[in-house]
């Protein structure tokens, strides 16, 4: 039996440092693990993203392919886009996607695939209008976005960035995708 197909999306917040510990969780609760990275995100994992491919089996996304190039990832069942900041929730909720990372679940949720977001960010950030506006829109069109516990966090205290609410994302998603992940 095939695991079903989860693309963890990761943009340029502190946990991302520590995705791996994401798509390993992702991978115990029963998923096939594809991971994207926004292009900053990519720069912090460079040296590693060897290590990145191996653990998932996939390639690592972090650029549009090129047309008639194939991105080598299987069909996705859900999505989750975790770390999210506010950069990219503003930019996805206005319909940005000039990077692969925020184009695939722009996309996907008008497709039906469900789609969650768990953002990491500070209570100043998080404080712009802007912000707010991002994360109505967003759930307007059937993103499910979810606040870990500890988030939004006070500024320049984002914590244990390595114990970021992976456990409490993926439980979304499989409510999002219909089963008991």
């Amino acid at each position: 039996m095939t695991r079903p197909v989860l693309y963890l999306i990761a943009t340029a917040a502190g946990p991302t440092q520590h995705v791996d510990v994401g798509i390993r969780a992702a991978q115990a609760a029963g998923w096939d693990a594809c991971l994207f990275l926004t292009p900053t995100a990519a720069t912090w994992w460079a040296d590693s993203m060897a290590e990145l491919e191996s653990l998932t089996g996939h390639p690592v996304r972090h650029r549009y392919t090129l047309p008639g190039q194939s991105g080598g990832l299987p069909k996705a069942d859900a999505m989750l886009v975790a770390p999210l900041t506010t950069t990219s929730a503003c930019k996805w909720a206005a319909g940005i996607t000039d990077t692969v990372a925020l184009g695939v679940p722009a996309e996907a949720v008008h497709l039906g695939v469900p789609v969650v977001a768990a953002p990491f960010w500070s209570t100043a950030l998080g404080a712009q209008p802007a912000v707010g506006r991002a994360v109505e829109t967003l759930r307007g069109q059937g993103v499910r976005v979810v606040f870990a516990e500890g988030e939004p966090h006070l500024p320049k205290r984002g914590g244990d960035e390595a114990g970021f609410g992976w456990g409490e994302a993926l439980d979304e998603v499989g409510r999002a995708a219909g089963g008991g992940r």
